[in-house]
């Protein structure tokens, strides 16, 4: 079988295939209520990173999923890559995972047996990283690939972090550098370098596994991770759920170093404009921010980092975690202050 590549085969890929913010809303409708569940401790209500259910006074179960189209050529790191997007979903809410199962779509006329194995074998090496088995899953002959988990965890009742806890006077600390989809971007189009690639690769197979330890930090009020949306999309997110005003300084932010140059380029997937177009009017730009800037803390993130919302006093604490988990570009970004739900950048 001649195969060709899988991001060819694909008309978006990674979190960038995410429904557009103000579609997903006129979609859902009036969907996002507080269900009468009492023990369901989060739901759909603040587009929170996965639902919690209690199930006794000491453990909840975390329950997410996702899926989605190649970011990525090698099919190895295509399952590494979309494996550790589920899964950081269980982090994001303070959780530590038990148990993942696989979504598997192939086109079974354009792909090999061989090669969507490599796909299912990239996410088994994840969930081993994770200390977890893939233990089923479910398959279907699809036009387009994908691969994805239902991924599942376990938090204690009082330790789940939700999004929309943030509190007024909170610093806002960003895990991961920015630009996996500007990388992505310049992957489709046959310029991305080496190092290019191989930072896209480490960026996006890291586990969020920090997330777990940083939901023992008294002072850590909400969390989430960025993805899809872009850092904006998800921080309004915070903003909304938690009715406050997040300030964000650009230079303060991390970006991927092979990423910078292709931003200030314009190179970027379209999900940026489909992400500003959602969500723009939500967000006041200082007039000295360039169009690049504008368009990168948008940038649809896949695999992204944990943004966390912690007091000022256990700011430190944070970062300490951060750093001894390997996440040398974790920064603080901003901070919440009373106002109206919005992001203001300078």
């Amino acid at each position: 079988m001649s195969e060709v590549k899988l991001t060819r085969l694909s008309h978006g890929g990674g979190c960038g295939c995410k429904i557009a913010p103000a579609l997903l809303h006129e979609i859902l409708g009036e969907v996002k209520h507080k269900l009468p569940f009492p023990d369901l401790m989060v739901g759909t209500e603040t587009s929170d990173d996965a639902a919690v259910y209690r199930l006794n006074d000491e453990q909840a179960i975390i329950a997410t999923t996702d899926f989605f189209m190649p970011i990525v050529d090698d099919p190895f790191d295509f399952g590494r890559i979309a494996a550790t997007n589920a899964i950081s979903d269980i982090y994001a809410m303070g959780g530590t995972p038990i148990m993942a199962l696989a979504l598997v779509g192939m086109p079974i006329d354009k792909l090999s047996p061989e090669t969507i194995r490599l796909i299912l074998q990239g996410g088994e090496a994840v969930c081993r990283d994770a200390g977890i088995p893939i233990a089923g899953g479910h398959s279907i002959d699809s036009q387009e690939p994908i691969y994805g988990l239902v991924a599942l965890g376990l938090v204690h009742p009082a330790r789940v972090k939700k999004n929309s806890a943030a509190q007024a006077g909170d610093v806002l600390i960003l895990g991961k550098g920015l630009g996996v989809g500007v990388l992505a971007a310049a992957l489709k189009k046959e310029i991305l370098s080496d190092a290019g690639y191989k930072q896209l690769i480490a960026t996006t197979t890291k586990l969020n596994k920090v997330g777990s330890a940083l939901a023992n930090i008294e002072g850590v009020h909400a969390l989430t991770d960025v993805t899809g949306f872009g850092l904006l999309g998800h921080l309004l997110e915070v903003c909304r759920g938690s009715d406050l005003t997040a300030e964000v300084t650009f230079e303060q932010v991390p970006v991927l170093s092979e990423a910078l140059p292709l931003a200030q380029q314009g190179i970027g997937p379209g999900a940026i404009a489909r992400n500003l177009a959602s969500y723009g009017h939500e967000v006041d730009f200082a007039p000295h921010l360039h169009e690049w800037q504008q368009r990168l803390l948008a940038d649809a993130q896949t695999s992204g980092g944990l943004l966390v919302a912690v007091a000022q006093e256990k700011a430190d604490e944070v970062l300490t975690h951060f750093r001894d988990a390997g996440f040398a570009q974790a920064a603080v970004i901003g901070k919440m202050k009373q106002g109206t739900p919005r992001v203001v950048v300078s």
